[in-house]
């Protein structure tokens, strides 16, 4: 799918739900020595991950460019989910990061490292507590029960580029939400659902923990990162069960989170053993 330019919708054409300002986040977000070198929006697409992977691998895009939709079709969360929702309803987003100064096997690091960022950056524009579920779904309060409210997807483009993409519900009302375990920034009372602050405050904390990171060539003990995403984990205290390729699963309490970003799950055998890919189910609140 082609995208559409963003500029040839009206501004006025939903007062609940206005379009994010092109200008204004190129303003301040752009600047000589900064990581954000362009910021495209676009008014649908199928997915902005794909499209921006397209983009990185056929030299079209630089470190740096970031690609929004107001509005995906076919936007995909890891194992191959979906993730759609209203127009202007939330933030959708990809970047393109080119990490060179770090060895390959950190770049694992890179979608929990975004998860730091898109929390940090919410609670400070929107004012509402957020946590991580490991490894990559942002988290909220809603009637006093646990929401996602956001996700994250990391892919290869090219040899040397990785594209993220965050998506994040902003203003899905309660009978907008996909499913019931679903929540949203509004539904968690949210001090500002205004677009622009909100991807502004994300992407500036995301370039200031990507400069860290990369600074100390992706160790996360030296760019505090591995402190900063356990002590915003969800997921670290809880019995929960890891759900594994291959049809196995694991259950065991997850007591940490290892220098590869792995989560470690110690069994009712006496075993600690981590794990680097699946799906976690959260058994016992922590």
């Amino acid at each position: 799918m082609t995208p559409r330019d963003a500029s040839d919708d009206s501004r006025w054409s939903d007062l609940e739900r206005p379009p994010l300002n092109a200008a204004a986040l190129r303003r301040g977000l752009l600047r000589e020595g900064g990581l954000w070198r362009a910021v495209d929006i676009v008014q649908q697409t199928g997915s902005t991950n794909t499209d921006l992977v397209d983009l990185a691998t056929a030299g079209k895009a630089a470190e740096g460019s970031v690609l929004v939709a107001e509005e995906q079709t076919a936007g995909r969360g890891r194992l191959d989910r979906n993730w759609t929702a209203p127009p202007r309803s939330g933030l959708f987003f990809s970047v393109l990061l080119n990490p060179a100064e770090v060895p390959l096997p950190r770049w694992g690091w890179l979608p929990l490292l975004t998860g730091v960022a898109v929390a940090t950056g919410l609670s400070r524009a929107a004012g509402v507590d957020t946590a991580l579920k490991w490894p990559n779904d942002l988290l909220v309060t809603v009637g006093g029960e646990e929401r996602k409210a956001g996700g994250i997807l990391a892919e290869r483009a090219g040899d040397a580029g990785v594209v993220i993409g965050v998506g994040i519900n902003v203003t899905l009302r309660a009978d907008e939400l996909p499913v019931p375990q679903a929540g949203s920034l509004a539904l968690a009372g949210a001090v500002s659902t205004d677009r622009d602050p909100l991807l502004r405050g994300i992407l500036r904390s995301l370039e200031d923990w990507y400069g860290r990171w990369r600074a100390a060539a992706g160790d996360p003990l030296v760019s505090e990162l591995q402190e900063t995403y356990a002590a915003g984990c969800a997921t670290l205290g809880r019995v929960v069960r890891a759900e594994l390729p291959g049809d196995r699963s694991i259950t065991g309490e997850a007591v940490a989170i290892d220098g590869d970003g792995r989560l470690v799950l110690a069994t009712e055998e006496g075993v600690q053993e981590p794990v680097g890919a699946g799906d976690i189910v959260h058994l016992r609140p922590a």
